[in-house]
């Protein structure tokens, strides 16, 4: 059983908390509590004052700084293009090629090496004679890669409008070709083509023809956005699918195999082979037996990866260049030589130009490691 302790009487000065007032139960808590700090009068007025003069002030020095910043940068720029413009146009009359090949030959003739596989990066422009032009840009480039002995040259045009044409391209490389050597007899070998189109390469010459005198041949390849990204993307798709089928397996899958899938895109398809007779005699009896033999070889086959990429214009761009072929190549940018004094993009193909981006090319350093 509990026992319970008897309180005994309550205290004579307890009392509860109704029976305080309020000026007791602050006096109660008055020391726990901070100290007030309470700002002087005085800084709240100097605070709460206006300044509107030096608020001007301010503000227009804010604004005169940025109009020199601005003006200084702007004659920075004008003189900068108008010293690029001046050495464009000297080195556009020192070096002109007078379509001749010897003189281009000249040009690169103490170069130390040359691009096996060059390519360029060219711009449609939006008029209405902006593809006459291109065709004539590729055509210039195709003359003046041949004549300097570039064996392979790689056009991008992210549009794709050039495989729409290309035995129209065709035509214009050819003469083009003719205004720089002549007779069919005197030019290289033309052999174009794009990714998943058929080779457009020259009709067999009539018997009538003279013997040709120039056995070199020049390869060009037409490239698109859609050689780059939606290539990779397919390819993945089909990869995929095919791991998922049980038809490859997935450790099989490596750069290797991607890099020899992609490179088949850039590889020259064969051209049916021209049957040409071919004289047999015979010391049995005295007769001449002409059968068809068809030629050996299908041609040059087209380099993966270019060595040298030109970009004809203001900054580098590369617009969509497919990313694969491009790992280990040196990227030339005209920007810097642009003529253009107005900023008007500087995108036109020139010669001087693409000499700059041939001497670039000889000097760089190439350190791929191990």
């Amino acid at each position: 059983m509990a026992i319970f302790k008897d309180p005994g009487p309550p205290r004579s000065d307890a009392r509860t908390h109704a029976q305080y007032s309020p000026a007791e139960r602050e006096r109660l808590i008055q020391p726990y509590l901070p100290e007030p700090r309470i700002p002087p009068a005085r800084s709240r007025s100097r605070k709460s004052r206006p300044k509107p003069i030096r608020t001007f002030l301010k503000n227009k020095l804010y604004y005169f700084v940025y109009f020199v910043i601005h003006i200084f940068f702007s004659i920075y720029i004008r003189l900068r293009q108008s010293y690029h413009a001046v050495v464009d146009r000297v080195l556009a009359i020192c070096y002109y090629h007078h379509r001749t090949p010897e003189l281009i030959r000249k040009d690169v003739r103490e170069l130390d090496r040359l691009p096996e596989h060059l390519s360029a990066v060219l711009t449609m422009r939006k008029d209405e004679e902006g593809l006459e032009i291109l065709m004539d840009e590729v055509a210039e480039l195709v003359a003046w890669s041949s004549c300097v002995g570039i064996p392979m040259l790689s056009v991008y045009e992210k549009t794709g409008a050039l495989k729409f044409y290309i035995p129209a391209l065709h035509k214009i490389i050819t003469a083009k070709l003719a205004s720089y050597y002549g007779p069919s007899s005197h030019q290289p070998t033309l052999r174009l083509f794009a990714p998943h189109h058929p080779l457009c390469s020259p009709e067999p010459p009539s018997p009538n023809a003279g013997p040709k005198t120039n056995l070199d041949t020049i390869t060009v390849l037409l490239l698109s956005s859609s050689d780059g990204r939606e290539t990779l993307v397919d390819l993945t798709k089909t990869l995929a699918e095919m791991a998922q089928n049980g038809k490859i397996s997935p450790q099989d899958i490596s750069t290797k195999l991607i890099d020899a899938e992609l490179s088949d895109m850039m590889t020259t398809p064969t051209s049916p082979p021209h049957q040409s007779p071919e004289v047999e005699s015979s010391d049995t009896d005295e007769t001449t037996v002409e059968r068809d033999v068809p030629p050996s070889g299908g041609g040059p086959v087209m380099k993966a990866e270019p060595d040298l990429l030109l970009i004809f214009g203001p900054y580098v761009k590369l617009d969509g260049y497919p990313p694969w072929q491009i790992r280990l190549t040196e990227i030339f940018c005209t920007g810097d030589n642009s003529s253009s004094i107005m900023g008007d993009g500087g995108e036109a193909v020139e010669y001087q130009r693409f000499l700059q981006g041939l001497w670039r090319f000889a000097k760089a350093e190439f350190r791929f490691g191990r």
